[in-house]
């Protein structure tokens, strides 16, 4: 069952907030059409994968169930198109400025007349209302004025993650908004704008640390791969790799204890709370390194799955792929698309509904493929849209 199907989405986005956003609702059955420059985004060509195309990674996994138009929404002329789009649509996505959205004609204020019922979903780097909402702003700015990336890695370097986890989270909440809404707007019979912020998400990703700090001033700083809370927690070599291990509450740490033959710890003052271990996780991350350092990592994985140990490889990318886990979830679904050598294992909606098919149905969209028969569809004629092609409308 497709959840969302008869619900249409226009997605204006960019990268990755906006697209993955829209990307969601499409793998829910919504009906996505991709609105791009008529060149191409420059996010079709961002990590680049041998394409003689030039589209590139990002767009493989934002694009997919989805469909793709050109359009120059600023040029003279394109309004009567941008008109049609949103009467027929339930949704739009977009994760541009305000100034740009009013540029665009696609403001709420502006489609909201042409369509009432119309949601507009925005993502923009901090907010409105505030003294930084004209500023811009990708993943790492939120990261790092959120205090994540001064937290991570060492003290006397913050490091950023190299997963785009605040653009990926803002997409995902705001996708949920744009649920929300769709429910209001079936009670109510009027759209709204969901607004989400980059800013936002990173505050509350770090909202515990924040916490914290607020009332104990602890003024934390950076400890590596180990954590403050607990322990051990680190990442520790084996004989031919690196593996991750977390203990977390008192069950854990006796398990652990006994693995790594440090049953003596167990009643140590020193180990007695999660908090003192965290205080003291030097000494754990040394004790487990002293266990495994003549251990496979698989021997070592194997041990700790058996003890009921949080543990894990540390996988480089082509681990990733080759993890057998990953090949029997069927995590990845392969994708062809038009120049690329081989298929690209694109990850569709990373939770299962039971009652819905979960199955990625289209790959991404070529640039403009379905231009033309939107535009038949919204009631232009073939000489009105040869014309739209001429003044470089679409």
């Amino acid at each position: 069952m497709d959840i969302l199907k008869g619900v249409r989405v226009l997605d204006f986005g960019r990268y990755i907030a906006g697209p993955y956003c829209a990307a969601l609702l499409g793998d829910l059955g919504a009906e996505v059409i991709r609105v791009e420059r008529i060149a191409g985004s420059e996010d079709r060509y961002v990590h680049p994968i041998d394409n003689p195309n030039g589209e590139g990674a990002m767009f493989m996994q934002m694009n997919r169930n989805k469909k793709g138009i050109t359009l120059n929404p600023t040029k003279e002329g394109s309004q009567e198109i941008v008109k049609k789009l949103v009467e027929s649509a339930d949704i739009v996505v977009a994760n541009l400025p305000p100034q740009t959205l009013k540029k665009m004609g696609i403001d709420y204020e502006t489609i909201s007349e042409y369509n009432e019922g119309i949601i507009l979903t925005t993502v923009s780097a901090f907010g409105h209302g505030g003294p930084y909402s004209e500023r811009v702003g990708f993943d790492g700015v939120g990261q790092a004025m959120s205090g994540a990336a001064y937290l991570t890695g060492h003290e006397e370097e913050p490091v950023k993650a190299y997963s785009p986890y605040i653009d990926y989270g803002t997409a995902s909440l705001t996708a949920m908004g744009t649920l929300a809404a769709i429910i209001d707007r079936e009670k109510t019979g009027k759209g709204q704008i969901v607004e989400g912020a980059l800013f936002a998400t990173s505050l509350a990703f770090m909202n515990t640390h924040i916490i914290e700090q607020a009332i104990t001033k602890k003024n934390r700083k950076a400890i590596g791969n180990k954590s403050p809370y607990a322990g051990p927690v680190d990442m520790v070599k084996t004989k031919n790799g690196w593996i991750v291990v977390q203990v977390l509450g008192d069950p854990l740490f006796k398990r652990w204890a006994k693995l790594v033959r440090a049953e003596e710890f167990i009643e140590d003052e020193r180990f007695l709370t999660d908090i003192k271990r965290g205080e003291n996780g030097q000494i754990l991350s040394d004790k487990t390194q002293d266990w495994c350092k003549d251990l496979t990592s698989e021997e070592a994985l194997k041990l700790l799955a058996e003890a009921q140990v949080p543990a894990g490889p540390v996988n480089n990318l082509e681990d990733v792929l080759n993890d057998q886990h990953v090949k029997e979830m069927n995590f990845f679904q392969d994708i062809d698309y038009q120049g690329l050598k081989s298929p690209a294992p694109v990850m569709g909606l990373p939770i299962k509904l039971s009652n819905s098919d979960n199955k990625i149905k289209k790959s991404p969209p070529l640039l403009g493929e379905d231009t033309d028969s939107i535009l038949l569809e919204l009631g232009f004629t073939k000489n009105q849209i040869e014309s739209f092609r001429k003044e470089r409308i679409i």
